[in-house]
This record gives structure tokens, C-alpha cells and sequence, in this order.
């Protein structure tokens, strides 16, 4: 397994059996996507957006709009109140604080 260490400012040389597999060159891009409990995945810039299935769980039924909206509402409420120094209650679906 390739191992990299990270310098004081943060940076680590990626292995070159990594840059082969991930087709990196100079100047490349990456990105980290956490995918778990503090793991990531490296993903070239460069991928295909497809390359990404399965970074995020599948959820056990289809969204419904009403519950989009909601989750929207409720972290739109969540940020203000948070903006404002105020605690919010998960469960109080647009009433008063």
C-alpha cells in the first residue's frame, strides 16, 4: 500500500503508483471527498461526475418534494438562529423558537 508523509505546511508528495492509476500529471487538481467516518476518496478534477457513485449513501425511499422543502426550510432556520446566537429545535417545523 502506497504510504505519503505530510510536511509541516500540510503538503505530501503523492506516491507515483497512485499518480500512474489516477492518470495525474503537473498542475492536475484533485479533490478529497469524504465518503465515511473520516475517510476520503482522491478524485482527479478531471473525472467524469460519475466517477463519484456511491460517495454518498442511497437513501430507503424517494424524496418527496414536501420533504425537500422542509429539510430546505429547516436549514435555512437552523443557519439564521445560529447567525443570530440562538439554539434550534430540530423539531419544531417552523414554529417559534
Amino acid at each position: 500500500m502506497p504510504t505519503a508523509k505530510m510536511t509541516s505546511k500540510g503538503q505530501i508528495t503523492i506516491p507515483i503508483q497512485v499518480r500512474m492509476a489516477l492518470g495525474l500529471e503537473t498542475g492536475d487538481k484533485i479533490d478529497f471527498v469524504e465518503f465515511e467516518n473520516g475517510q476520503f476518496r482522491i478524485i482527479p478534477r478531471t473525472a467524469s461526475i460519475r466517477d463519484l457513485e456511491g460517495c454518498i449513501s442511497k437513501l430507503d425511499h424517494t424524496v418527496t418534494i414536501e420533504e425537500m422543502n422542509q429539510a430546505i426550510h429547516d436549514g435555512a432556520a437552523e443557519s439564521y438562529l445560529k447567525s443570530v446566537g440562538r439554539p434550534h429545535s430540530a423539531d419544531s417545523h417552523g414554529e417559534a423558537a
